[in-house]
């Protein structure tokens, strides 16, 4: 459907209520793009669960955080997608969620030193600037740039922040990746797309997606 030029990298399917039936997948332009030779799904070090939990990550995520490694010209970055489950009781994930945040940060400055990037993408279940799973990030450095961070993600009525692209940066404000954001925002298919059917957006949803696609775009 895209072309020759297209190639795409995922998971197997998820079992269990909570993956859905899902996979994790990147797709994308092989004249733009490379693969690094990087592809795996996350094991956080045992020692940084000790205080919160072995259990941790089967908690706090629907299925297993998946990353993959590009290259672009002499650039390599790392995508790394997430998908944390919505908590009844947020503050109490809180810690758990830090932990997470604090790991994903330390390996944000280890791929720095060799000029690499570490960027972390999908839902993350924010309601809101300000919610404690929007804190629990941010408090460790993650930054979301401003150009997408108040953008809805769903199709429906609704001002939820669930999805993200975000990068860290340190103590002192330094970006941890080595690419130059340039600019950032949604598509709205709704005007675009099967628009003739007139299908409900419960219909749309099932269909398409309930949630706009984000991207950010980076100079390399």
């Amino acid at each position: 459907m895209l072309g020759d030029d297209w190639s795409f990298i995922m998971t197997d399917v998820t079992k269990g209520d909570r993956g859905n039936g899902e996979r994790l997948a990147f797709i994308f332009n092989t004249t733009r793009v490379k693969l690094s030779g990087l592809a795996c799904e996350i094991v956080v070090p045992r020692k940084q669960l000790e205080d919160i939990g072995i259990d941790a990550l089967d908690r706090q995520f629907a299925r297993t955080p998946y990353a993959v490694g590009f290259r672009a010209k002499n650039k390599t970055f790392v995508l790394l997608t997430l998908h944390v489950l919505y908590g009844n009781n947020s503050a109490h994930r809180v810690p758990e969620l830090k932990a997470i945040a604090e790991w994903m940060y330390a390996w944000a400055k280890q791929l720095k030193r060799w000029n690499q990037s570490l960027i972390t993408l999908g839902d993350f279940n924010i309601e809101r600037q300000g919610d404690p799973a929007y804190n629990a990030f941010v408090s460790k450095g993650l930054f979301i740039p401003p150009q997408i961070r108040d953008l809805p993600s769903t199709i429906f009525k609704d001002l939820k922040l669930y999805d993200q692209i975000g990068w860290y940066k340190n103590s002192h404000g330094k970006s941890q990746i080595a690419l130059e954001f340039n600019t950032g925002g949604i598509f709205d298919f709704r005007d675009h797309l099967l628009i003739n059917r007139n299908y409900s957006l419960s219909k749309l949803s099932h269909r398409i997606s309930d949630h706009f696609p984000l991207w950010c775009e980076f100079m390399v």
